[in-house]
């Protein structure tokens, strides 16, 4: 498709009538014509179509009408007939009254346009352009983030479901790609076992049962990659992605042991099975992860929303990461400054909860980006922290420059040794004389170890230095006031959830729930934007009628 880009496009007169007599005061779609002149233009997605072909779409009708769709939580087929039938819809895209349209499948075509010129955030940066262009988005203020989970399109399945549906899969793309060839290596007794869905409901009940199912099933998946592998296979055939993710999944849930008749299948134990992250849970989404917290169990992926807080301007999203369900919080926020950074829009203050925050990024936040990160520091997990009654590590006057430890008794550190925790993360095991301990009258208080010597972890210095800091301004009233600013981006999640299903996506792989993500995120902008230029209230916390009877003391 090429495309014809138009410099400028005004509402057919005919069409403009109907919809002031509809809305005699115009309504949000209208005034994203009147306010904000259709956000973005042709010229702004040039580059996505060729010089050359059949005239495409217009591109901004496109856009907006996607735009619209997640701003109201259609479908591509709802949207479709929303700019056929609805007149602000036909009002802001500049459509005639007669005008029918386009396909559903226009829509879906736009999206996969987008992802693959990289363009996926594009109408939300120029979104985020429009609120810079007047005034309402800068750097510095305050921002604050949080997360959410998000449940892929795939349902959860056990492990014999697992590689029960990945072969099922591979089978199916072979039989599309090379039927004739498939047919004459495989038996009616596979389609007994693989030509319907895996379900637990068919699936045998004995552990035994099960455990041979398994085996018999590891076999097939090896015999099907070793045919596929052959001399006499179809060219092409190893190019599948069904059978690479065949071959992954056989790799994480069977092992092949040496025995006196040949090698033999086994069935992986669940501690012999990768961790959460990198196990792959379902053929026909490998980047679907499983996932828990606290109560929450789910498998999918996340989404981390950055959003501006100011009292003087509309709060805006500024950045959405969108990662799989195992990344922890604080994994996305050196990505959440680095991307604030790139586009101007790192805040003085950015807000968060536990889960974004440590030592090291308290640390990096400050001397690389400049950004006061708040967060509650994590607890001290040890029993003298918890018990409130004895001396954690937290109470040891601490000197790097001496490289030693005072305890609360006043006896200093017998050693101090650099080292890494769990491998990865560096920090200081500091340890104190037998001797000391032993005879200590505070030893109760102190320490339970077996060889009576106290020993403590601290983190590096700048990183040590920025816990104390940190946990010392949490006892203030000023922290408990920044931080309450912090409950505010779950409303705007629950936001997302109603408007736009932010919590599950009905789209496979991570690129297209990201570009979901995205577009839910400019949607709201633009509800926020031209509820500001309309000069509308924030919207202020509920109170329940009997919660307001009796007020809690903050």
């Amino acid at each position: 498709m090429s495309l014809a880009a138009k410099r400028t496009y005004v509402v057919p007169v005919q069409t403009a009538q109907v919809a002031r007599a509809v809305f005699p005061k115009g309504n949000s779609v209208m005034r994203l014509y009147d306010d904000l002149h259709m956000v973005v233009g042709d010229c702004d997605f040039a580059d996505l179509f060729p010089a050359r072909g059949r005239p495409a779409e217009a591109p901004v009708r496109l856009a907006l009408a996607t735009l619209l769709q997640f701003m109201e939580g259609l479908t591509d087929r709802q949207a479709a007939d929303a700019v056929r039938t609805r007149i602000d819809w036909k009002y802001l895209l500049c459509l005639e009254l007669t005008d029918v349209g386009f396909d559903h499948t226009v829509l879906s075509e736009f999206r996969t346009r987008l992802l693959a010129h990289g363009a996926e955030g594009r109408l939300f940066e120029a979104i985020l352009d429009v609120a810079r262009g007047r005034g309402l988005l800068k750097g510095g203020g305050r921002q604050r983030s949080d997360s959410t989970h998000v449940l892929e399109a795939m349902r959860t399945m056990s492990r014999l479901e697992v590689v029960g549906e990945t072969l099922r899969h591979a089978l199916n793309a072979l039989a599309t790609v090379a039927p004739d060839w498939l047919r004459a290596r495989t038996t009616p007794e596979w389609v007994e076992r693989y030509g319907l869905r895996a379900s637990e409901f068919r699936l045998p009940k004995s552990g035994a049962g099960r455990r041979a199912w398994a085996v018999q099933t590891g076999v097939d998946g090896f015999t099907l990659l070793a045919l596929t592998t052959a001399d006499d296979a179809p060219p092409g055939l190893r190019d599948v992605a069904a059978l690479e993710i065949l071959r992954q999944v056989w790799v994480q849930n069977f092992l092949v042991e040496p025995g006196p008749e040949g090698p033999r299948v086994e069935w992986r134990a669940n501690d012999q099975t990768p961790p959460s992250g990198r196990y792959i849970g379902s053929p026909y989404d490998a980047e679907a992860r499983y996932a828990s917290k606290g109560p929450m169990v789910w498998s999918g992926c996340k989404v981390h929303l950055t959003e501006t807080c100011d009292v003087s301007t509309p709060n805006l999203i500024t950045n959405v990461e969108t990662t799989t369900a195992a990344v922890s919080d604080d994994a996305t926020t050196s990505t959440i400054h680095a991307a604030l950074d790139a586009r101007g829009l790192l805040p003085k203050t950015h807000i968060a909860d536990t889960g974004f925050v440590n030592s090291a990024l308290f640390v990096e936040a400050r001397e690389r980006y400049g950004v006061d990160l708040i967060g509650p520091t994590r607890g001290d997990r040890q029993w003298q922290a918890q018990a409130a009654a004895g001396f954690a590590a937290r109470d040891f006057a601490v000197d790097f420059a001496q490289q030693r430890a005072t305890c609360p008794a006043g006896k200093t550190s017998q050693s101090w040794t650099p080292t890494l925790a769990r491998g990865t993360t560096p920090v200081i095991k500091i340890k104190f004389s037998v001797a000391d301990c032993r005879t200590c009258p505070l030893r109760p208080q102190c320490t339970r170890s077996i060889s009576a010597r106290r020993a403590i972890t601290i983190r590096p210095e700048a990183q040590h230095e920025a816990l104390r800091v940190g946990w010392a301004r949490e006892q203030t009233a000023d922290f408990v006031a920044e931080y309450a600013w912090r409950a505010g981006v779950e409303g705007t999640i629950a936001q997302g959830v109603r408007s736009s299903r932010l919590r599950r996506t009905p789209y496979f792989g991570q690129a297209k729930t990201h570009l979901a993500h995205l577009m839910t995120a400019a949607a709201m902008n633009l509800v926020r934007l031209l509820r500001w230029l309309a000069d509308e209230p924030k919207a202020q916390t509920r109170h329940a009628a009997f919660a307001q009877l009796h007020p809690l003391t903050p």
